[in-house]
């Protein structure tokens, strides 16, 4: 069962090129990775039936590594380096650490614009809006739908901030991606195969977040549905999970997650300390603490009035604390290595 082939650091681009052509005349698709002294071959599909020697014989081949994983291409071994996400001028998951932040929903154009002014003077980089929002209660606000598209839309020209939004169905991705920039598939849809299938199918960069009750496993499997689509730009992003104890926080957000996933996956990991805690009082401590371990990003919710909030108020911070947020985090993001 070959999955990896690793050619030698003398190996030629003819000798590549005829693994890559043996590789496809098997009926496999692969995945190209070169580095400055090896050249990393991957073979994309069920190589349960294909035996290592048949690449070993090959001249040039340095090794052959067979992954036991299911989710080869969200794995590190078979990406070593880490995947860089290009939105605009902003890049995701280099040495840089990127803060989304905006309003759980978007409720109006003067809400948004004015969280969007005041996110961009403080250093947040993309503005996060929700225009179709799945909520626990069918009595809810579950958004504005197209009219909040349309506001994501005329606030992004007017701002020149990117924009990421939900998208709940596969019918809802070609009309969202004339607008986002981002897509979020939510917790309650990471398990939704076939908008997984349909978002890996656009090109527009994917943020899945990880369901209530997801392993890691479950969650990296998710994302091997987008990536195997041929859409390689998925963050993924960690935003709580359910445990016993709901007294005190809304969710119990697994920090380990994120130093797990940087080691076992090259993809760029957020955390979502908002829902993670549904604590505006915890949003900064939990922030610092995701990025000590390890993490690329941050989804923060912030809202003008969040006592006014149509969803999500009791989490979202004002805007001075969203401001006091951005100045605490600045010492810890220098001491990583990494810029805002």
């Amino acid at each position: 069962m070959a999955d990896i082939i690793i050619m030698s650091s003398s190996a030629t681009k003819q000798q590549i090129d005829n693994v890559v052509k043996k590789i496809k005349g098997l009926g496999f698709n692969v995945n190209l990775s070169k580095g400055a002294e090896k050249t990393i071959i991957g073979i994309i599909g069920d190589t349960r039936g294909i035996s290592d020697e048949a690449f070993k014989i090959l001249p040039g081949v340095g090794e052959v590594i067979s992954i036991l994983k299911d989710y080869k291409l969200a794995s590190r071994e078979f990406h070593p380096s880490d995947t860089v996400i290009k939105v605009k001028n902003i890049e995701i998951g280099s040495n840089t650490l990127t803060v989304i932040a905006g309003p759980c929903s978007v409720e109006s154009k003067r809400q948004l614009l004015k969280t969007a002014e005041f996110v961009k003077r403080c250093g947040g980089k993309i503005l996060r809006g929700g225009a179709f929002k799945p909520r626990t209660s069918p009595y809810s606000f579950s958004g504005l739908g197209l009219e909040g598209l349309m506001i994501l839309k005329e606030v992004k020209e007017e701002t020149g901030m990117p924009v990421i939004t939900e998208v709940l169905s596969p019918e809802d991705v070609d009309r969202t991606i004339e607008v986002a920039d981002i897509l979020q598939i939510g917790a309650r849809n990471m398990f939704n195969y076939r908008l997984l299938q349909k978002v890996g199918q656009v090109g527009r960069p994917v943020l899945l977040k990880r369901a209530f009750s997801a392993t890691i496993g479950e969650f990296l499997n998710c994302a091997e549905y987008i990536l195997k689509e041929g859409n390689r730009n998925v963050i993924l992003c960690e935003r709580g999970i359910r445990s016993f104890d709901t007294a005190f926080t809304r969710n119990t957000l697994d920090l380990s997650a994120v130093a797990v996933l940087k080691k076992e996956t090259h993809l760029p990991v957020f955390v979502d300390p908002s829902h993670g805690t549904g604590r505006r009082d915890l949003v900064l401590p939990m922030s610092k603490a995701s990025i000590a371990a390890g993490a690329d990003g941050l989804m923060i919710e912030v809202h003008p009035k969040p006592e006014e909030a149509l969803s999500d108020g009791f989490q979202s911070l004002t805007f001075d604390m969203f401001a006091h947020l951005m100045e605490e985090i600045m010492p810890l993001v220098k001491v990583v290595g990494k810029k805002i």
